[in-house]
This record gives structure tokens, C-alpha cells and sequence, in this order.
């Protein structure tokens, strides 16, 4: 029975994290919010729901899980560029907009380094939570100003909008499918968080590996479903675009606002898969270089992360 929590549990998040973005951006399309603040702000934080939900329930448990919650943010970050990328990849070979990548590039840095310096102060403490998520509210602003002076990105913001959640039907309805996704978030977030926990003390290994591995695949299930789609569509720089926004949301907004509600405590067998963290965000930045993620580099990538995952286990 616990395994098919564990199930109904990913399945809920994804869904609900998804359906939480089309309701949001339905509502904010019909109230004639700017279409920049739409990609970037909800969308954003949207896809970056059920990391939230995750990591605020798992710290909130009695006894507490830190380990789920950091392990979690670490992991979904490697998660996103190994699997969710290398698997779009191989569908199409994924082009990068070089113009947003000297754009976010050093905010990933940044927020890489941050998780380092978290790492090594032990944890975040509410001060630390203000730094992060004033960190993603710089970043926010940062995209906005840069992008409100290109014409030719406000129309693809549009586009891009219209398809997550068509004009269709009342301000009511978009309400209803926002919180109708909130429910499945949350629902599915406990599900996930409690049968991980039972899991980790079954299995008798650290519930920080859980949150590396399980739960960081189960909250990225919507970042992997966008950026295949994105790549079916052949819409490439949508889909390297999700993800290097994901990580920088994942980082600063994820840690920093459940450190703002409870300190967190980073557990010592997370340096290992920080590090890789690391270095996965500097191979990914160096590909910058050739402008794209061929195929031949989406298989690396993959075989990169079912290399990690086995080392782990």
C-alpha cells in the first residue's frame, strides 16, 4: 500500500503543478496582466510548486526531514539538466539562446554558490531565507527589465502564454482549475513526503537520498513534461529556457521561503551531490560555447544521471 501512495502521490504533484499553471495563467490572461509578468513570475513560480509543497511539508513533519527538503532542491537542480534535458535533447537537439543565456547564466551561478555557502554555514536561518529570496527578486526584475524592451520576446511571451492556457471560458473557471490544482499539489505533496519518510527507514537508507532521487524526479515530472513537449514542438530555447529558470526558482525561492517559516538544517551527506550539482551546472554553462545540446550530448546527460542515481544507491 505505501508504494502506491508513494505513486498516487507523484502522479498528484505533477498533475496538480501543471494544472495549478494553466488555471494562474488563464486567470492573469483574462485580467489583462502583462503577458512578461505572466512568464515570468507565475510560470516560474507555478513550475517550481510542488519543489515548495514538498520541501514545506517535509520540514514541518514531526520528526522533522530536512534532508527530503534539501535534498530535494539538489536534486530536482541535477534532475532537470541530466534527465529533463538530456531527454529533450534526444527527441531534438536543443539550440541555446545565447542572448538569455549570458542573462541567466550568472544568476545559476549565483544561486549555485549560495546553496554552497548555505551548505557550509550548516543551513539557512530566517536572515539567510531574506538573502535568497531577495536574490530570485532581483533575478525577477532583472528578466522583466531586460525583456520589456524586446518587442519580438513580448510577442513569443504571448504565444507561449496562449498555449499553456487558451482564452477559453470564465475568470470562474481558470479559478476553479487554480485551486483544483493547489489541491492536488498539496495532496500529492503529503503523499509523496510520508510514504518517502516510511520508505527511507525501510529501505534503511537516508532520507536525504530519498529527496535526491525520488522526490526530486517526482517534482520535476513538470519541468521533464514542458521540456519535451517543447522539443516535440522543436520550441528548443523554450525548453533550455525552463530549465535554467527552474534551478535559479529551486534554489533561492524553494530554500529561501521555507527557511523564512522554519531554520533549516542541511544534513552532512549532501555535500557529495552539491558538489555534483555543481559541476553539472558548469558542464551545462560550458555548452554555451557550441550553442547547443546535440543528441550525442543528451545521451551523455543521461547516462551521466542513471550513472549518479546508481552511485547514490
Amino acid at each position: 500500500m505505501l508504494y502506491i501512495y508513494f505513486i498516487i502521490g507523484l502522479v498528484l504533484l505533477a498533475f496538480g503543478g501543471d494544472t495549478l499553471v494553466k488555471g494562474a495563467v488563464g486567470v492573469a490572461n483574462k485580467l489583462k496582466i502583462s503577458p512578461l509578468v505572466v512568464g515570468i513570475v507565475l510560470v516560474g513560480f507555478g513550475t517550481s510548486t510542488p519543489e515548495l509543497v514538498a520541501s514545506i511539508l517535509s520540514v514541518f513533519q514531526k520528526p522533522p526531514a530536512p534532508g527530503i527538503a534539501v535534498g530535494n532542491v539538489i536534486g530536482s537542480n541535477i534532475a532537470n539538466v541530466l534527465l529533463v534535458l538530456g531527454a529533450a535533447a534526444l527527441i531534438t537537439p536543443i539550440k541555446i539562446d545565447m542572448k538569455n543565456f549570458k542573462r541567466d547564466s550568472s544568476f545559476l551561478v549565483i544561486s549555485s554558490l549560495a546553496l554552497v555557502v548555505a551548505t557550509f554555514c550548516g543551513g539557512l536561518n530566517f536572515f539567510g531565507g531574506i538573502i535568497f529570496v531577495a536574490g530570485l527578486a532581483s533575478y525577477i526584475y532583472y528578466c522583466y527589465h531586460m525583456e520589456s524592451k524586446n518587442k519580438k520576446a513580448l510577442k513569443k511571451m504571448q504565444k507561449e502564454i496562449e498555449e499553456t492556457s487558451p482564452s477559453k471560458g470564465s475568470v470562474l473557471k481558470d479559478v476553479v482549475i487554480t485551486f483544483v490544482g493547489i489541491g492536488m499539489t498539496l495532496i500529492g505533496a503529503k503523499l509523496l513526503v510520508n510514504s518517502s519518510i516510511t520508505l527511507a527507514r525501510q529501505w534503511g537508507i537516508s532520507e536525504t537520498i530519498i529527496g535526491l532521487t525520488l522526490v526530486a524526479v517526482g517534482t520535476s515530472l513538470p519541468e521533464l513534461a514542458t521540456s519535451i513537449v517543447a522539443s516535440v514542438r522543436k520550441q528548443n530555447d523554450v525548453a533550455f529556457g525552463n530549465i535554467v529558470g527552474s534551478n535559479i526558482y529551486n534554489a533561492l525561492f524553494i530554500l529561501g521561503v521555507v527557511s523564512l517559516l522554519t531554520p533549516i538544517n542541511f544534513p552532512n551527506d549532501v555535500w557529495e551531490s552539491l558538489i555534483i550539482m555543481c559541476m553539472v551546472t558548469l558542464w551545462l554553462i560550458s555548452l554555451g560555447i557550441f550553442h547547443q545540446i546535440s543528441r550525442k550530448m543528451g545521451a551523455l546527460f543521461l547516462i551521466a544521471y542513471a550513472g549518479y542515481v546508481v552511485c547514490l544507491m
